[in-house]
């Protein structure tokens, strides 16, 4: 029943262009329902037959996921896993027809995302210290993040033939490897000839001095996501913030401070790179209070 896992991964890749973090969600989110199957039919995963995929076991799934903590956005996440996985088995002829069709996905908490108000937003641009290479670096990743909205992984990805200075654009590759142009605005471009010009000719080593990436690591090569997430982190925890953030976090205050300040939600769905409005209307859901609270905020690193 799961022996064609690996033939379903590659036909991700192949046929679907599906990225390796896709592909790596879907090969976990699978062993782990065959593993779940196997501990409900007490039997080896490798025996399990296509009877025991069907409505009810995948409900019942559903409902572990959900009863061990993890939220309903994770159980969709696997439930479309596995649907994808079926449908492949239907399309290869080994299910005559897909028993869990009629399986829906959980409805999803609406929830706010979380953002900074444009106080704690200066003083975290403001943290870095600039005086060294790695706060030069550190500033002109956070600069850019606030003042382009774009995701980790875009950021991430970014060579030095991405950025468009004299016009203040940079070039990002985003989810499907869909190309968007991207303002930047004149303090993140001034971020970023600071740390071109006194700080990232320091990370460069003799080996690799031909090195494409914009931000490097401490070896000289590509700056990991994980380290990106470490570095917004340590400048949060340095300006004293009542919360943990994320670089996502600095996407949603990117939106929100549009959308607050007159921006209309087409334009903000483009500079984030959404395939769907509906993504994007998340962030018309804001309170009277927050609305309030926000009123005289702006995106101000023009």
């Amino acid at each position: 029943m799961f022996q064609y896992i690996n033939s379903f991964l590659n036909y991700l890749k192949v046929e679907k262009n599906a990225s390796q973090l896709t592909i790596i969600n879907y090969r976990t989110d699978l062993i782990q329902f065959s593993e779940f199957l196997a501990d409900r039919e007490k039997l080896p995963a490798e025996k399990l037959t296509r009877t025991s995929l069907n409505h009810r076991s995948v409900r019942e799934y559903l409902a572990y996921i959900q009863n061990n903590g993890q939220s309903r956005a994770t159980a969709a996440r696997k439930l479309a896993a596995l649907k994808s996985y079926v449908k492949y088995l239907c399309r290869e002829n080994i299910l005559s027809e897909n028993p869990i069709a009629a399986v829906s996905t959980p409805k999803q908490e609406q929830r706010l995302p979380r953002f900074l108000y444009s106080q704690e937003v200066e003083l975290l641009l403001q943290a870095p210290d600039l005086s060294t290479p790695a706060g030069m670096r550190d500033k002109a990743i956070l600069e850019i993040l606030y003042a382009s909205g774009i995701r980790v992984s875009e950021l991430t990805g970014l060579n030095l033939n991405n950025l468009d200075l004299d016009e203040e654009y940079i070039k990002v590759t985003g989810k499907g490897d869909k190309d968007r142009l991207v303002p930047m605005g004149r303090k993140a471009r001034a971020a970023i000839m600071l740390y071109l010009k006194k700080s990232r000719p320091t990370y460069l080593k003799p080996e690799n001095k031909a090195v494409e990436a914009l931000f490097l690591n401490r070896f000289g090569g590509r700056l990991s996501a994980r380290a990106v997430r470490m570095i917004v982190n340590k400048y949060a925890d340095s300006i004293a913030l009542n919360q943990r953030i994320s670089p996502h976090t600095l996407r949603h205050t990117f939106a929100t401070h549009l959308l607050n300040n007159g921006a209309d939600l087409r334009s903000v769905q483009e500079l984030l790179g959404h395939v769907e409005l509906s993504t994007t209307q998340i962030y018309a859901h804001l309170t009277k209070e927050n609305i309030k609270m926000i009123y005289d905020n702006t995106h101000p690193r023009r």
